[in-house]
């Protein structure tokens, strides 16, 4: 409760007149330094309010003297990258891919705005640097569903798979099990079979069996020997390398119910420049051919 201010008999300083269960508050004033400092701060903010964008009002705010935001040197700095970036870009619109390849200042160009929209639209299935998932191809091996050409990868890119655009790539492997197209033992021994493509152990008894449904069933699509055809998609089986696994257990649901992903149409999204550069980063990846 509040007392009288009395003199410490110990600090000899005057107290402020509280207490506190028997306990006396000193008034010990500020140190210099800290004041010097707050009265500075308090100078810089009045100066800051006046210079820059600061005070809010009711439907806008104050702009200040210098009149300066973030977002408008963002907005210049990025009109003025969109400036110089122009004159490659028009190049690029108007070059054919094999025409950006020898030209080396525009093969860089083409390569690092491919990498930008690649990551921003692509890398979220694919990943960074083209490394791939689970039903997502790798885009750095040299494997190729439709074809690793310039060409065949601009298509892919602009026109996608399995999707509305009617120039999209388009196939469809049958579901061999849902649809009753094959029985369980016989899909077994189709799976056997693929995987002795692929050089890895299986049953002598069950791949032999099976070499005869897929001569029957599978061998139209992805031919005789399991080698692929690019112009239907239909993956190679002989070289080990999967987009959904190449386990037995994996193959027999592959086998049943079918793989039929899909990949947009990326030319409904992307303007044609940065689809020659996406096309032009993709080929850079290592596995163009």
């Amino acid at each position: 409760m509040p007392t009288k201010r009395e003199k410490d008999a110990v600090t000899g300083r005057e107290t402020t007149g509280h207490e506190w269960d028997g306990i006396r508050e000193l008034d010990t004033p500020l140190p210099k330094w800290w004041l010097y400092v707050f009265y500075a701060c308090i100078a810089f903010a009045v100066v800051y309010s006046v210079l820059y964008p600061s005070i809010p009002l009711i439907s806008t705010h104050t702009r200040g003297i210098l009149g300066y935001t973030n977002r408008d040197a963002l907005t210049r700095s990025t009109a003025e990258a969109a400036t110089q970036q122009a004159k490659f870009r028009d190049r690029v619109r108007d070059a054919s891919l094999e025409d950006i390849r020898k030209d080396p200042d525009l093969l860089a160009f083409a390569e690092t705005g491919g990498r930008s929209a690649f990551n921003e639209n692509c890398a979220p299935c694919h990943r960074t640097g083209g490394a791939g998932a689970k039903g997502y191809p790798n885009l750095a091996d040299d494997d190729w569903l439709w074809g690793g050409t310039l060409a065949a990868i601009h298509q892919t890119i602009a026109h996608g798979i399995r999707n509305a655009d009617p120039d999209s790539r388009q196939s469809q492997m049958p579901r061999f099990g849902a649809d009753g197209l094959l029985t369980p033992p016989q899909i077994s021994d189709v799976a056997d079979y693929v995987m002795s493509l692929s050089h890895q152990p299986a049953p002598a008894d069950a791949a032999r069996r099976g070499s005869k449904i897929f001569a029957e069933n599978c061998a139209p699509c992805h031919g005789e020997h399991g080698t692929g055809n690019q112009e239907l998609g239909a993956k190679n089986l002989t070289d080990g390398i999967w987009l959904y696994g190449g386990d037995k257990a994996t193959l027999v649901e592959t086998l049943t119910y079918a793989r039929n992903s899909s990949m947009p149409s990326w030319s409904a999204r992307l303007d044609p420049t940065t689809i020659k550069m996406l096309a032009i980063y993709v080929h850079s990846l290592g596995g163009g051919q």
